[in-house]
């Protein structure tokens, strides 16, 4: 996608995985700023990929939000909230502090940065607006209701202000992958719970989704050809959403 100019676009939790996949997909044709908590990956992320910037905070703190759009000091046409927190355990043995850090970083931080970035985006008359969520915020998953309750919560934020922000030529939508080939797909300590040909057989097309199938879908929304798409709600997952 090649845009008439370069659009500030901020992606958090974009040191790896989905984050980072959707970052090079507009390193060519967008001022891209990512954000993390690894100072020297991030920085490294910048110099390999040509990215604008990078932002170092933990997004779990009541104050991330903030602070990540302090350090940056800028301006965002395009807001990609990727960061997220994933507990797998039954609701009985889930830790207070677990609690906090899920509804933190999964619903309360991005509701703060769409926030901070909206002015700039109504003055222009102009932004996109993308929250990535999990097919989990759709159908609810056993031994993750504090995950799939944040995520639940990111469906509504999304559809409410899309309708908020609809005469303001902004556009928000939630993107809910199901399970994607990431890091932690490869993770030793998921056998613990699951392998993964016992995650594929629960997933109607018995594949993972790429991080570069959720990258383009990004790519589209924020294409003029998706002005029209806003308060959406898509499932990116292989079929998940509709049983096995």
């Amino acid at each position: 996608m090649l845009m008439m100019n370069k659009k500030n676009i901020l992606i958090t939790g974009s040191s790896r995985g989905i984050g980072l996949e959707i970052a090079k997909h507009f390193a060519l044709s967008a001022n891209v700023y990512i954000a993390g908590r690894d100072e020297r990956r991030l920085e490294e992320l910048c110099k390999e990929y040509g990215f604008a910037g990078f932002g170092v905070r933990d997004l779990s703190l009541t104050d991330g939000a903030e602070s990540l759009l302090d350090s940056l000091n800028k301006n965002f046409d395009i807001l990609i909230n990727n960061a997220g927190v994933y507990f797998y355990n039954p609701i009985e043995k889930m830790l207070p502090e677990d609690i906090i850090k899920s509804i933190v970083l999964n619903s309360l931080t991005p509701y703060e940065l769409i926030k901070r970035t909206i002015p700039y985006m109504k003055k222009q008359k102009w932004g996109r607006i993308i929250n990535i969520g999990s097919i989990s915020g759709v159908m609810g998953e056993a031994n993750a209701s504090i995950y799939s309750m944040t995520k639940a919560s990111l469906i509504g934020l999304t559809k409410s202000l899309a309708l908020e922000l609809a005469q303001d030529n902004i556009t928000v939508n939630i993107i809910n992958p199901g399970w994607v080939d990431t890091e932690l797909i490869n993770n030793e300590n998921l056998e613990e719970d699951f392998s993964k040909e016992e995650i594929i057989e629960t997933i109607p097309q018995r594949r993972f989704v790429t991080p570069d199938e959720i990258a383009s879908a990004c790519e589209f929304l924020i294409s003029d050809k998706a002005k029209t798409i806003t308060g959406q709600s898509i499932n990116i997952c292989a079929g998940l959403s509709l049983g096995f």
